[in-house]
């Protein structure tokens, strides 16, 4: 939307980093059975600006798993408003903990 974009029409990178935050801690939260907290972005690469109108879509696979914490990549994509074209535009490793209902970590459990 225009209100997440600068001048130039581009969508703010933070707003795409929350978008990213949201679908790696979703995951996380499923593989660990419970609540989980951001504790790291480790790494972030803006290839390609998102624009104003155009879709975006982030995808999240887990690639590591300790005794409390999950590490997710997590890669967008935008599919062009103007004519369709889906590229990736970002793509970043996040790592959560698991937390317990006191906020402290707590293990994840074996698969």
């Amino acid at each position: 939307m225009p209100a997440d974009a600068n001048a130039a029409g581009d969508i703010f990178g933070g707003w795409v980093l929350s978008q990213m935050d949201l679908a790696g801690g979703t995951t996380a939260t499923r593989r660990a059975g419970g609540r989980c907290a951001t504790v790291a972005v480790d790494a972030m690469t803006f290839h390609l600006p998102v624009f104003v109108g155009d879709e975006v879509s982030c995808y999240a696979e887990i690639v590591r798993v300790g005794r409390s914490s999950i590490a997710v990549k997590v890669e967008t994509f935008a599919t062009r408003y103007h004519n369709g074209d889906t590229v990736k535009v970002t793509e970043g490793l996040f790592t959560y903990v698991a937390i317990d209902e006191n906020r402290r970590p707590r293990a994840v459990p074996k698969v």
